[in-house]
């Protein structure tokens, strides 16, 4: 049985771009089903991110985003749109791709669009250009988004988020049992999928039985 992964993240945060590859590199070859989850971090109404304004945050990105990135050999840039758009419309975009079974895929490509090619994600004439780049109906993306088709699955997703899940940060990966919140080096994703396939392998098969209650019988 494959090894369950929930990845909760937002397409505008440094951190969900920078863990993405540490945790490829780990989960490549093994027995694991990823699902990445919608979180915004900021949703309208809240007051939008404006990095290139904002001397605390120009600061934080060279102090230790940047080094980060170098270190782990990640092309990454602060994308000049300012401000950051909101990710409510990317996410609906998402659901459309996740329905289309390409989830996955659209996360991915919708952070390198913003930390790599300085896109903005906000628009919906840039999220269909990036739909169709993955095969994805753009005719019928276009019109999902502009009719708002996936706004109230994207408002449950994120009551799941933070009423259900508990996610307070993110990037938070949810790998069996155990949580990581936050970056986290190849090493330690290594070592906490192994000890979770290790207690899937050898959790019960559940089947038809007797109990000691009588039950069953």
């Amino acid at each position: 049985m494959s090894l369950k992964i929930r990845v909760y993240s937002d397409f505008v945060c440094p951190f969900c771009f920078l863990a993405k590859t540490p945790f490829e590199e780990a989960i490549q070859g093994k027995d694991v089903e990823v699902e990445w989850m919608p979180f915004e971090l900021r949703p309208s109404p809240s007051p939008k991110l404006d990095p290139w304004n904002d001397p605390s945050k120009l600061q934080g990105w060279e102090s230790y985003i940047r080094p980060a990135a170098s270190r782990l050999g990640i092309e990454m840039k602060l994308p000049r749109i300012s401000p950051h758009p909101y990710t409510g419309l990317a996410f609906e975009g998402f659901h459309f791709a996740k329905e289309h079974g390409k989830g996955n895929e659209y996360t991915s490509r919708v952070l390198k669009a913003f930390f790599q090619e300085e896109l903005h994600i906000g628009e919906v004439d840039v999220l269909t250009k990036l739909a169709g780049e993955l095969g994805l109906p753009q005719e019928a993306f276009r019109a999902a988004l502009e009719t708002g088709a996936y706004r109230q699955t994207q408002r449950e997703a994120l009551a799941h988020a933070y009423e259900e899940a508990g996610i307070t940060a993110v990037p938070t990966f949810i790998i069996g049992s155990e949580r990581i919140q936050g970056v986290a080096g190849r090493d330690v994703f290594e070592r906490v999928l192994a000890q979770e396939l290790q207690a899937a392998e050898a959790a019960p098969v559940e089947g038809l039985q007797c109990d000691v209650n009588g039950n069953g019988c």
